[in-house]
């Protein structure tokens, strides 16, 4: 429950502000986080599994971005079978302008279930985990 009205929210306002949907912006956000070096590029399957999509979904995902020009595919240098995603210019940019919006989105979403007795403790829970240590 506390999920849906959250994603929900997020959704609506990535939606009309920028044009993207939970998972595109979810995808953007993965792949910005690679790095090169050991284990800084995702394969497919873990890309995936950030997401939360079956990996035929993730690859269509992927394609319907690559096709607005957010992302960009090629071979993996050092293995010709892989092949890497990574987030172009204009994804970066799209990612930047849309952050602000999901992380106000975010904070309304969870600030007005915040006021429902039921969940309440649910918000405590997931403020706590992202509470600087």
């Amino acid at each position: 429950m506390l999920h849906g009205r959250i994603e929900a929210r997020i959704e609506r306002a990535l939606q009309s502000g920028h044009g993207l949907s939970v998972r595109e912006y979810s995808l953007l956000d993965v792949l910005s986080r690679q790095h090169d070096g050991e284990g800084g590029h995702l394969q497919m399957k873990e890309v995936a599994d950030a997401v939360v999509l079956s990996q035929s979904a993730t690859t269509r995902l992927v394609t319907r971005m690559e096709d607005r020009g957010l992302l960009a595919r090629y071979l993996c240098p050092t293995d010709r079978r892989g092949i890497y995603t990574d987030v172009s210019e204009a994804g970066l940019g799209l990612l930047a302008e849309a952050r602000p919006t999901n992380d106000a989105a975010l904070r309304e979403a969870l600030d007005e279930a915040a006021k429902n007795p039921e969940l309440a403790p649910l918000v405590r829970v997931v403020e706590s985990l992202n509470a600087p240590a």
